[in-house]
This record gives C-alpha cells, structure tokens and sequence, in this order.
C-alpha cells in the first residue's frame, strides 16, 4: 500500500514512546548522496518560527553528524516493533565502517523534498531540513544531566528541522498502535 501524507501530529504519541523505548532511525546524507543510518531515542517536536520543527541530537564524534553538516536535511523514520534488532544494530555500530543498509537489508527510498532518503520498512516518516542548529553548551547544563549524559565531554549538536513532509505506512501502522500490548 502507499504511504499516505500525515500532520506531523498524527502518530506524535506514537513516535514519542517508540523514541523512549528502542529508538527510531535518522537518515543523512551528504550533498554527493551517500547516506548513513542512526539509531537515536532523543528528539523534540515543536512550534518554532511558525514552523513544524523535529530536533534530534547528534555528536560530534558520529559520522552522521559529517553528513548532516555536508547536506543540511535528514529524515527520521518510525520503526515496528519487528525491526527492534535492526534499531539496535544502527546504534552499535558505524557507518564509517559498514553500509548499515546493505547489512540489514534496508530499503533507501527516495524523499520526496530532501536529500536523505527514508527507510521503506519503517511505519512513519518525517523529512526535515535543517533551520538552525547549536551545540548543547555544558557551562548551562543541569550536572545531572552532564555527569549521566557527557561522561566522556562528546555534547551533542542539536539539529532543528524543519518537517517538510510527514506520511506513514498504513500496513506498518498496526504495529505501532498496539505498542502498550506486549510490553
């Protein structure tokens, strides 16, 4: 079936908890098109600048951050609860050094307005382009946080984007509606 367009609200709660729990997937992609994947179990939705705005956290020392900085849009797709090994291979191991892609057999589609493509398996599908970004600055930061989040001084670099296009896979959808079920 194909993807049907969605407000970026619609599956808010959804993409919310399936973040807290095994994390969703961010694609980039540098401005010659080679594109890595990345597990990531933070993010923000919001209203900024009278736009639809996703913020994902990146760190410096991850290759994606080399391609969000190259291409300037990324793209976070909502896995089912299926792909939970898939979620936790893309964040254990590096896309400098494997094709996350080819190793677990995912599909790279082509966004419909940015760069980075989405992942066909996935359930949900936000596409941004970045509008502004700053790095996360550790004299304002709560200790707590710092000590549990930045033992090793790696701070993130927020990423805000603008969320250009929202749709979803009906087919996949079943999966995360019944995501209390099960756990």
């Amino acid at each position: 079936m194909a993807k049907q367009d969605i407000h970026y609200t619609t599956y808010l709660r959804e993409t919310l908890e399936v973040l807290s729990l095994d994390g969703a997937l961010l694609v980039s992609a540098n401005k010659a098109g080679h594109a890595n994947v990345m597990t990531i179990g933070w993010g923000m939705f919001g209203w900024v600048w009278g736009k639809p705005v996703l913020a994902v956290l990146v760190r410096p020392s991850r290759y994606t951050y080399e391609l969000l900085e190259d291409g300037g849009d990324f793209t976070v797709n909502v896995p089912p609860r299926t792909m939970a090994e898939t979620v936790a291979y893309c964040g254990s191991v590096s896309g400098r050094n494997f094709d996350k892609f080819e190793e677990r057999k995912l599909t790279a589609k082509a966004s419909r307005h940015v760069r980075a493509p989405i992942i066909e398996e996935c359930a949900v599908h936000y596409e941004c382009r970045v509008i502004h970004k700053n790095n996360v600055d550790p004299a304002t930061l709560v200790p707590e946080v710092a000590q549990s989040a930045y033992r090793s001084g790696d701070y993130h670099r927020l990423y805000y984007g603008e969320i250009l296009a929202g749709y979803a896979n009906p087919d996949a959808l079943v999966d995360l509606l019944h995501l209390d079920a099960g756990r």
